[in-house]
């Protein structure tokens, strides 16, 4: 190109040049920040958000699986610092935020100092012309550097759109970009135009000597050169590239990328630049260098976010995320294609020991070890995984029973002959317990195939660990899995639907024949008329933890029916209402209750609440500070099911009660049982010496009653007596 004579004063052109170059930088923060926070925040938190929807929906899982609470412990206890971890992340993403906000105002500070440094330099060449075509097509090749996702992404192509106007203003031959990382030189090239091999060749050799020697790197440093052509005027006529002059730029630090670099061009010219010319092909070669860099930085960035979502951090096994995945696509595939496949789920028998006993550094090396073993032992095609903590999976594609059995037993014996070294210096060894389940033999949907080979896993735990348990030896756990599930939406519904009722059961004196008092028992009512004991559905409650919505709306309705007694001049009566052992862990029923009893004035002292022997002593702690708060808000306190425990002595002389329901299971056989009698007769008798009342369930008899009269039994229910009705009489 010919540029236009152009007189610049002495001194001038050096301020001149660096505002621009300042301007042109500041320019292109400014941009980059702007265009690119948002969406890179944005991408960053939806990541993240999705990685810690994926946590602690595995936690919400791990919590209804049928596994021994030790091992839900521990594995909820890893996801839950992981989840911590995840939300100290987010807290670091605030921070950094914050510093990029505060950077934009600095840089809005700095721009307004070059501009006005601009200015006094503008007014010192006052009377200089300014080549303005230059100036408007330096803006048009600047305005085409806009930033979004897809362009960081494909950067390298975003080059070549760029490197287009580039050229329209200053025809340059070759352009060229040069990276240090991991000590390796990757050189990227682009042609503008098509060149000779033997050309292009010698651009290469060139290129690469004088980028080695820049960048200060080896001689032997492996290279990694990517080409490029890109179009230009086919009437130009080709120049040899080895006698041409070069500007570069340095590629800088940008936000810790450790990148190092270089980024220029090489061109061929018989006429010097312009001083103007050749400041504003450093301002947007600066401007393309951050924008390279930039990218690069973000795209890596991105990289390693995509590759963390689907992969463990810690053995770089894939995760449970994309084991969900690939598990649902590999059940589509065997549909289609009519084959099996199986899951292995492998546990590490005891891992808290190591952790414990050699330090969590440890730990991790040995998961690292055990995930590399895997590695080494598996096919093409399968997958292997870390879900989490100390646990494994593994999908062995087109795999029956017999094959997964096999590739269990290796890996099983493999792992237990590899020998650890503790940070002591100290060998030990680890064991593992397998769970193994097939598609389609087994199950046919991916929770059935999942819970079986939990089911399996527990069941190789339960055998003493260091084996393999299969869905076949676990019988009907699975079935039986699935009705305390299905038992659970059925009790959601009926409390949700108001189809959870109380009923209600006569309690005798014995001494007198007369009802004393009624125990409330819940009854589900179903859609179709039916009446079913909320006893059946016992495993459920406590498994699910309905046992507090259920309690409160047994509560809610029987002291309405107690008030609705009280109006109608009764005798008095007392009303024994059954706790779940939900209730005595600080829950607030006591709370909710005495509120009720206030609003429909009914006294406390009408009330006793029932608690099982096997509930009140889970947590004596918190047991006593029941019984306290109990009794300061005026309840009376009944213990259900008293002697049928192993300490029934020691939790009366711990505890204190004032009524003591006898264990139906003795009652019902007094009259045929020399045992049974003589264990009722002592329970009553010890009761009777530290004044505590007793109750005796499941009378069914004449004779039963006769002689619970003959013990002093204080009262006494069951079918003999009054079957449970709707109503209290």
């Amino acid at each position: 190109m010919k540029p236009a004579p152009l007189r610049v004063p002495d001194g001038h052109e050096e301020m001149r040049q660096r505002v621009l170059e300042s301007f042109a930088g500041l320019f292109e923060s400014q941009t980059r920040t702007r265009r690119f926070a948002s969406s890179i925040t944005e991408l960053t938190r939806d990541t993240h958000d999705e990685l810690l929807s994926g946590l602690r929906d595995s936690i919400q899982r791990i919590a209804s699986l049928d596994i021994a609470p030790d091992t839900r412990s521990h594995i909820v206890s890893g996801l839950e610092r992981a989840v911590a971890r995840c939300e100290r992340l987010d807290k670091t993403l605030d921070v950094l935020v914050d510093e990029r906000r505060r950077q934009w105002r600095k840089n809005a500070s700095d721009l307004q100092h070059v501009m006005l440094e601009f200015n006094r330099t503008s007014h010192n060449l006052a009377g200089t012309l300014i080549e303005k075509d230059l100036l408007e097509r330096q803006s048009q090749v600047l305005e085409t550097i806009v930033l979004s996702h897809e362009k960081v992404t494909q950067w390298k192509a975003f080059v070549q759109e760029v490197l287009l106007g580039f050229h329209a203003f200053f025809p340059f031959d070759v352009f060229f970009i040069a990276f240090a990382e991991e000590n390796v030189l990757s050189l990227y090239i682009y042609y503008m135009g098509s060149f000779p091999d033997d050309v292009r060749s010698a651009a290469r050799s060139k290129l690469a000597r004088d980028m080695v020697a820049h960048l200060r790197l080896p001689a032997d440093v492996p290279l990694d050169i990517e080409e490029f052509q890109v179009a230009r005027d086919p009437n130009r006529p080709v120049r040899e590239i080895d006698n041409i002059r070069m500007i570069t730029v340095p590629v800088p630090d940008i936000e810790a990328s450790n990148l190092a670099g270089l980024l220029g061009i090489a061109y061929a010219s018989l006429e010097d630049l312009t001083p103007q010319e050749s400041s504003v092909i450093h301002s947007i070669l600066a401007v393309m260098v951050m924008v390279v860099g930039s990218s690069k930085a973000l795209n890596r960035t991105l990289s390693e976010l995509e590759y963390y979502s689907t992969h463990d951090p810690l053995t770089g096994l894939h995760n449970r995320r994309y084991f969900n995945e690939i598990l649902g696509y590999e059940v589509g595939r065997s549909e289609r294609h009519q084959h099996e496949f199986s899951i292995l789920m492998l546990d590490l028998d005891d891992f808290k020991d190591v952790n414990d006993t050699y330090g969590h550094p440890c730990g991790d090396r040995v998961l690292q070890q055990v995930a590399d073993r895997m590695k080494q032992s598996m096919r093409n095609g399968d997958l292997a995984t870390r879900i989490g903590g100390d646990e494994f999976a593994i999908i062995l594609v087109e795999t029956g029973v017999e094959g997964a059995l096999t590739v269990a037993e290796k890996l099983r014996t493999e792992l237990r002959q590899m020998t650890f070294i503790g940070d002591d210096g100290k060998d030990f060894h680890i064991t593992t317990s397998i769970g193994v389940v097939t598609y389609p033999g087994d199950a046919h949907s991916i929770s059935d195939l999942m819970a079986g080979v939990d089911l399996g896993l527990y069941r190789a735990k339960e055998l003493g660990k260091d084996g393999i348990g299969t869905l076949e030896s676990v019988g009907d756990r699975v079935k039986a899995s699935r009705m305390t599930r299905d038992y659970a939406e059925k009790l959601r519904a009926s409390l949700r639907d108001g189809r959870v009722v109380p009923y209600y059961q006569s309690i005798f004196n014995c001494k007198t024949g007369e009802p004393f008092a009624y125990e409330t028992l819940a009854r589900i009512i179903e859609p179709d008329g039916r009446t079913l004991s909320a006893g059946a559905f016992i495993e459920t409650i406590e498994k699910y933890g309905l046992g507090r919505d259920l309690d409160r709306t047994i509560i809610t309705q029987a002291l309405h029916a107690a008030r609705a007694r009280l109006d109608a001049n009764k005798p008095p009566f007392r009303l024994f209402i059954n706790l779940s052992a939900q209730e005595i862990q600080g829950r607030g029923i006591l709370g909710y209750a005495e509120q009720l009893c206030t609003e429909l004035g009914i006294p406390p002292s009408v009330i006793v609440f029932e608690i099982l022997e096997r509930d009140a002593i889970g947590d004596m702690t918190h047991m006593r500070k029941f019984l306290s708060d109990l009794r300061k808000k005026g309840f009376l306190f009944a213990l259900d099911d008293f002697g049928s425990g192993y300490n029934s002595f020691h939790y009366l002389r711990e505890l204190s009660f004032d009524y003591v329901k006898i264990d139906g299971a003795f009652v019902k056989n007094i009259v045929r049982s020399k045992i049974d009698r003589t264990l009722v007769h002592n329970l009553t008798r010890l009761c009777q010496e530290l004044g505590i009342l007793t109750i005796a369930e499941f009378v069914e008899s004449e004779d039963i009653l006769q002689a619970l009269r003959s013990m002093g039994v204080d009262y006494a229910q069951g079918f003999h007596l009054g079957i449970p009705a709707s109503a209290m009489p």
